[in-house]
């Protein structure tokens, strides 16, 4: 979602019942949340050998061997080498050793935004069941700090070819690992390049990224913990869909209605999981309600094209339509939506039960950012998530 969007009439709703549900899911935990304390100092790691480098396990140390690659090259900097013929892509290739240090603050605000994009022409071609577009909706900035507010949602950071990129997150809950999740729900994009590439590289999630929701020039002068509240969590696995690993490409392609991954991370400092540390994490919601079901759909996540800076959360509340790429491809869920790039694998949420639930995830938009859209998870997307909680979720 690249270009600047187009200033016109904007449909803003109110986010009530959704963000009251979210603010309570996100301090429902030990108060762990609101004490400063407990957050973990994200300039540090304990991932690091006698000589102050990162250590790469031994498991990731043989997938690399396997496919030629130097360990310590790797650490020193032979990440950047994007050879074709070595750029990972099979599912069972992924590696992503932790670099101690190398995410700091500058180059997390210098990360550009993952772009997945419709042309206007291709969206309108109507193709499969598609409703009509929706009213554009002016994201709303969350309230800060986002510990109390949105606690569950972060950024994710990654290399690609083309440098630092990012998306967004959200931390979920592992049903096989009660109260000690580590698994990050986000866009199969900001993991895996699709068709023509491989995994990406470095791939890092900060929760609650820039807590109290200052501006870049604040920002200049802030200490590790605003920017980072609760510290810096490599994935050390990620999974996402065969479907977009075949099929995905820079517009979405026939993998955009599978666009979706879990991340399995651990943290360069501390021992507590992910969910402990944050204090929240949301279930997630593998029925593929139709549109009709949902009632509201929210998108939460940081976009990073203008007229955004990727520095703030903002959030979009709308009733979801039904978009479709192909008549052989499952529908998406459509929402009114002005977020950029960088908004990408942010989740959606829908409240069942009195509770908010991740539902979905932003994968693509047009270049003109007035709609997102996204997949909807069913027995293939809870397939992939049970897989990773059962095979990675203890660790």
């Amino acid at each position: 979602m690249p270009a600047a969007p187009k200033r016109g009439r904007r449909a803003v709703l109110a986010a009530t019942g959704l963000v009251a549900v979210l603010a309570l899911t996100a301090t429902a935990c030990d108060g762990s949340a609101d004490s400063a304390s407990d957050k973990p100092d994200a300039t540090t790691s304990q991932a690091t050998d006698g000589g102050g480098k990162a250590e790469i396990p031994a498991d990731l140390a043989g997938k690399l061997k396997e496919h030629g690659i130097d360990v310590d090259q790797w650490k020193d900097g032979g990440w950047k080498n994007w050879d074709r013929d070595k750029w990972l892509s099979d599912a069972k290739d992924f590696v992503n050793p932790v670099i101690a240090g190398l995410w700091k603050p500058e180059r997390m605000k210098s990360a550009k935004e993952a772009n997945k994009t419709v042309t206007t022409k291709d969206a309108s071609a109507g193709r499969g069941v598609t409703d009509p577009d929706p009213a554009p909706v002016e994201a709303q900035a969350e309230k800060t700090p986002y510990h109390e507010n949105a606690a569950p949602v972060g950024k994710v950071f990654f290399d690609s070819p083309d440098g630092p990129a990012v998306c967004s997150g959200t931390v979920i809950k592992d049903v096989n690992h009660p109260g000690k999740s580590n698994l990050v729900w986000t866009a199969g994009h900001c993991v895996h390049a699709g068709g023509d590439g491989g995994w990406y590289r470095n791939i890092m999630f900060v929760p609650a990224y820039n807590d109290l929701g200052k501006s870049e020039a604040e920002l200049g002068n802030a200490n590790p913990a605003e920017i980072a509240p609760y510290g810096n969590w490599w994935a050390d696995w990620a999974s996402t869909s065969n479907q977009w690993i075949q099929g995905g490409s820079e517009t979405g392609g026939d993998g955009a209605a599978y666009d979706y991954s879990v991340l399995h991370v651990k943290p360069e400092q501390g021992a507590k999981s992910l969910e402990e540390t944050v204090g929240a994490a949301l279930d997630v919601d593998f029925s593929a309600p139709s549109a009709a079901e949902a009632a509201k759909m929210g998108a939460w996540g940081y976009p990073a094209a203008p007229p955004y800076n990727g520095l703030k959360m903002f959030k979009c509340v709308d009733v979801p339509g039904r978009f479709s790429l192909s008549p052989s491809l499952p529908t998406m869920y459509r929402i009114g939506c002005d977020m950029t790039g960088g908004s990408s694998g942010g989740g959606w949420f829908r409240v069942r039960d009195g509770k908010s639930v991740l539902v979905s995830n932003t994968s693509i938009g047009p270049a003109d950012n007035t709609w997102l859209a996204g997949p909807q998870l069913g027995r293939e997307a809870e397939a992939l998530y049970q897989n990773m909680s059962k095979t990675y979720g203890g660790r």
